[in-house]
């Protein structure tokens, strides 16, 4: 049959609107709204039998039931959802009527046309909305990650605006010792609520939190904050430990504002307001407004990471095995069975790392101040200790006397074979 003839078998089903007639036929030609390829198809099935022309109103249509003359109105309904709301790129997606779905099948098959002919109704509902939505508010479709996504119920009758987080990217030095990277809630005690039944907790004070301050505590409300959001999650390029300072060009990290109001942020501004929060326990810098996939790298990138420990021995060292220890360590492979102290967290099994660099000083001959450059990790106050044998080779082992961290300070951590920083990933 020839297309006419198809649009011919469409059209005696009874009343079909322009959009549903041209739907069927949407894979041919471009640069035609599926209304206008049904009007012109009906136009020329009309001229080549030589009949009156008849149009066919979009309210009366049986497949539709009406709805593809409310493009506009649903348009102007999401763009009335975001009237508040600072964002760049959205997506439309619909819900159609289960009714419609089989009005479309029954229409086809009535026609004999394959039942995938055309396109969807719920295709066309969202490009034509979404056409009108980016022309109402400025801003532009986006099928990966937009800032809005409108889920459009046609037989709800209801338009739902869900707001995809926005993410900041820095890195902060932690200045002081004590203090987590993220919140920790004391569970074992009180269920991180502060209370004992209607008492405050005894071993929190009642904040519900093992440690008053953390990175996580200084940075997070105060992005949420400037950007309006409901909530943050910290993401960070790894953990220090809670008793380790965090320093040089400090550790990479990305927060995760669920549903922002404001995504136009001054990020020099709110680097400043962070710091002055903070009052000297953290400092953050190289602020930037992230993507999305800025989480998975920051989390999944290999990095390496150099630290500065303050050793004390059991026996007395010399210099000279001192630097012939460090030497060994240098370039070598190790064997690090899950340390004690988080066997409680982690899986117990063998992990294998490499040190790529081991330097240090004798301070006098029970202290030395040592600087390890390794693969991430990489424990380092086990590779000192030896942890009873669980960590192999060790400065304790080939030293062959006691040794313990007694000061732990990460002073840089930085991507394996490329920088965490990449203008691929920031928005700014």
């Amino acid at each position: 049959m020839s297309i006419l003839e198809d649009a011919r078998a469409l059209a005696e089903s009874g009343p079909v609107c322009d959009a549903c007639l041209g739907r069927a036929f949407a894979e041919r030609s471009f640069g035609l709204t599926n209304a206008e390829r049904g009007k012109s198809l009906r136009v020329a099935a009309a001229l080549d039998d030589d009949e009156p022309y008849e149009a066919v109103e979009t309210e009366d249509c049986w497949v539709c039931e009406g709805a593809c003359a409310e493009f506009d109105e649903w348009a102007e309904r999401c763009a009335e959802a975001i009237e508040d709301v600072e964002v760049e790129t959205y997506q439309v997606g619909t819900r159609a009527p289960p009714l419609v779905e089989e009005n479309e099948l029954l229409l086809r098959e009535g026609a004999g046309l394959p039942e995938d002919a055309g396109e969807l109704f719920k295709s066309e509902f969202n490009r034509e909305v979404g056409k009108r939505v980016g022309r109402l508010t400025g801003t532009e479709v986006d099928f990966t990650r937009p800032d809005v996504q409108f889920l459009l119920d046609i037989e709800a009758d209801t338009v739902e605006a869900q707001l995809n987080s926005a993410f900041v990217y820095g890195r902060y030095r932690k200045l002081a010792r004590d203090i987590p990277q993220t919140e920790w809630p004391l569970y074992r005690e009180c269920d991180g609520s502060g209370y004992k039944g209607k008492e405050p907790c005894d071993y929190c004070g009642g904040s519900g939190y093992l440690y008053e301050d953390s990175v996580e505590g200084f940075v997070a409300p105060v992005v949420t904050d400037v950007m309006d959001g409901v909530d943050a999650k910290f993401h960070g390029a790894g953990r220090e430990d809670v008793d380790a300072l965090m320093l040089g060009t400090g550790r990479p990290f990305v927060v995760e504002i669920m549903e922002p109001r404001r995504r136009s942020i001054d990020v020099e501004q709110l680097e400043g307001d962070i710091n002055a929060m903070a009052d000297g326990e953290i400092e953050v810098e190289g602020l930037h407004l992230a993507t999305y996939d800025m989480v998975e790298r920051v989390k999944k990138l290999d990095a390496s990471k150099e630290y500065r420990a303050a050793v004390e021995f059991d026996d007395d060292v010399t210099d000279e095995d001192l630097q012939a220890a460090l030497d060994e360590l240098t370039g070598a492979t190790i064997e690090q069975y899950t340390p004690h102290r988080v066997d409680h967290r982690r899986a117990s099994i063998t992990r294998t790392r490499h040190v790529y660099d081991a330097t240090g000083d004798l301070e006098d001959a029970r202290h030395a101040t040592v600087e390890i450059h390794g693969e991430g990790g990489l424990y380092i106050k086990e590779l000192v200790s030896g942890d009873e044998g669980r960590t192999n080779p060790s400065l304790a082992g080939i030293l062959d006397t006691g040794a313990v961290v007694t000061a732990l300070d990460v002073i840089a951590v930085e991507g394996e074979d490329e920088p965490f920083e990449d203008d691929e990933f920031f928005k700014d």
